[in-house]
């Protein structure tokens, strides 16, 4: 006879990530027209139902088996191809065929819209379909900011020639876009490019070895090369484009000589470049390589955000769901003080990252529209979030997995996969300290701070005066103001990532305030929720804190706030499948 086991690990496999979420629904109707919302909540939707099951069971599917390098036939014919695995393949359609992730940003159709759709719409998206698969993402935004790139800076004929195939949601049709720039000796020192570019007959031809390719059998790959007798450093680079194949069918003359085994991001091939004479098409003007790519660049930085921010949110839904599904010591997890505790300062530090990308994403529609003047907040936007968005999630993702236990350390279970995914938010397209210092660039060079600060002053403006709004504008400029002093002095660089954080961290709560205050002339009842939010980021982010002092009486009633709206099973949180 079978002895029946009391199973005590809850999961939430059959939940919509999306109604899940109900705060997503509820900063979407602040950050969205009427209309494009109702356009898009259907997918919002289907995409959050998807990745609450079937995406999720394809992600760890093809996590646990990566894509393979082949590079001669059985008979010992040259035949180089990467073989994907079946559910990668599946998921591959689902972000590019069925939602056009990669082409909605650049054409109309997608859902049926007639013109493209606003960058929100795609982070969105993206928010979610992050929450079940990382490694896509990335084939996915190099497809995206090589698409951007081609079209603001390459010759129009050849835009014509690729454009349509890079915007295409059929499958059979699509060519996915890659960037190659990462070289031993040249990682984050850009300017240590040695990739040479000689014109031929014509016709520019590329040699070199490219050492970090992700997507390396990419359709159109954008790389950076010197020009042979071009100067030293960045201003001697000039950007091309590389084609997978050439016009008439043959292989262009470059091989992927292996792939790197990743801690994370398994589902997706990353590989090594040897370049030998490609045929490369010139993309702008020569020796402006560096500053033409730091536009796909800057693009992917933004993606890493994005994505860093919806690992935390699926981070944070999984815990709470355990928290409030699972028993110890006679109580809900979700009731003893600690784990409260814990999952207050994952979920503050999950929706800074959420409120950062959605009002990023409004800097960029604006700044493409031609606002200058947002041009330069979205400079300086990109790489804080790049910096302490993808920071966050690595430390975010590591707590759900303590909230999870033993199971958390698991591979049948995502923990393990999500912590490893989080890692490389930090590492790709520039490490940490990389991206700060980009931070104080942007400060020296080019008066993004102070365009930063005019935009929080204009959220500040927009919305009703309150204690938590006034203190979070002030905390910004006590921020702003330390941030320029370490950025103008040299000496001080070591205080940089500090300087960054604060400055993050006081922009966030400025945002907050002002979606609260978006959300209380909607009548809605969750406005107050972004207003504590706000409060505990410049509580427990901001303030001074003496580390042995008792709490104090107003933390406490914060720390309460926060279990009212978001522990108590109210707030958001997965329901369990039926």
């Amino acid at each position: 006879m079978p002895i029946a086991v009391h199973c005590n690990i809850p999961d939430s496999r059959g939940s919509n990530a999306y109604r899940a979420d109900p705060s997503m629904a509820a900063l979407l109707s602040v950050y969205l027209d009427a209309e494009t919302r109702a356009l898009v909540e259907p997918e919002l939707d289907r995409m959050g139902a998807l990745v609450g099951d079937e995406l999720e069971r394809l992600a760890l599917s093809a996590d646990k088996n990566p894509p393979v390098l082949s590079i001669r036939a059985r008979n010992g014919a040259a035949e180089e191809r990467i073989t994907k695995h079946p559910d990668y393949v599946s998921l591959e359609s689902y972000a590019f065929g069925e939602f056009g992730l990669a082409a909605m940003s650049h054409r109309g159709g997608v859902f049926g819209a007639p013109d493209k759709l606003p960058p929100l719409v795609k982070y969105a998206l993206v928010y979610l379909f992050v929450q079940a698969e990382f490694g896509l993402c990335c084939p996915l935004s190099m497809t995206d900011s090589l698409t951007r790139t081609l079209v603001k800076f390459g010759d129009p004929d050849l835009v014509a020639r690729y454009f349509d195939q890079l915007t295409s949601q059929d499958m059979d049709a699509l060519f996915q876009g890659a960037m190659f720039m990462t070289e031993q000796a040249a990682g984050s020192d850009v300017g240590a490019i040695d990739t040479i570019a000689r014109f031929e007959d014509g016709e520019w031809r590329l040699w070199g070895d490219k050492w970090f390719c992700s997507n390396p059998d990419a359709a159109l790959a954008m790389v950076l090369a010197r020009p042979e007798g071009g100067s030293a450093g960045t201003r001697g680079l000039s950007l091309f484009l590389l084609p997978r194949h050439l016009p008439d069918g043959s292989r262009n003359a470059y091989d992927i000589l292996r792939l790197k085994d990743k801690l994370g991001t398994r589902s997706m091939a990353s590989g090594e470049i040897s370049i030998n004479g490609a045929v490369a098409y010139l993309v702008g003007e020569p020796g402006q390589g560096f500053k033409q790519m730091t536009d796909m660049i800057n693009m992917s930085r933004l993606a890493n955000g994005v994505r860093s921010a919806g690992l935390m949110r699926r981070s944070v839904n999984e815990a709470l769901f355990i928290a409030r599904n699972r028993t110890a010591f006679g109580s809900r997890l979700a009731d003893l003080p600690l784990m409260q505790r814990q999952l207050s300062k994952m979920l503050v530090t999950a929706e800074q990252g959420r409120s950062m990308v959605f009002q990023a994403a409004r800097v960029l529609e604006r700044a493409d529209a031609g606002d200058a003047k947002m041009a330069k907040v979205l400079r300086i936007m990109t790489p804080l979030i790049k910096f302490r968005t993808c920071r966050d999630a690595r430390k975010v993702a590591g707590d759900a997995m303590e909230v999870r236990g033993g199971c958390g350390y698991i591979e049948e279970w995502s923990d393990a996969r999500v912590l490893r995914d989080a890692h490389l938010g930090s590492i790709w397209e520039g490490t940490s300290n990389i991206v700060a210092l980009d931070v104080g660039r942007a400060v020296r060079r080019e008066g993004a701070l102070e365009a930063l600060g005019e935009y929080m002053r204009d959220l500040s403006a927009e919305a009703a005066q309150t204690e938590a709004g006034t203190a979070a504008l002030a905390g910004f400029d006590r921020a702003a103001a330390y941030l320029r002093e370490v950025a103008e002095d040299k000496a001080r660089e070591a205080e940089t990532r500090g300087a960054a954080s604060a400055v993050y961290n006081a922009a966030s709560a400025v945002a907050m305030c002002w979606e609260a205050d978006q959300l209380r002339r909607q009548g809605r009842n969750d406005a107050e929720d972004r207003a504590t939010l706000a409060a505990a980021v410049l509580s427990h982010k901001l303030a001074a804190r003496d580390p042995f002092a008792r709490r104090a009486a107003g933390e406490e009633t914060l720390q309460g706030a926060l279990d009212r709206a978001f522990l108590d099973g109210a707030g958001p949180m997965p329901q369990a499948a039926e």
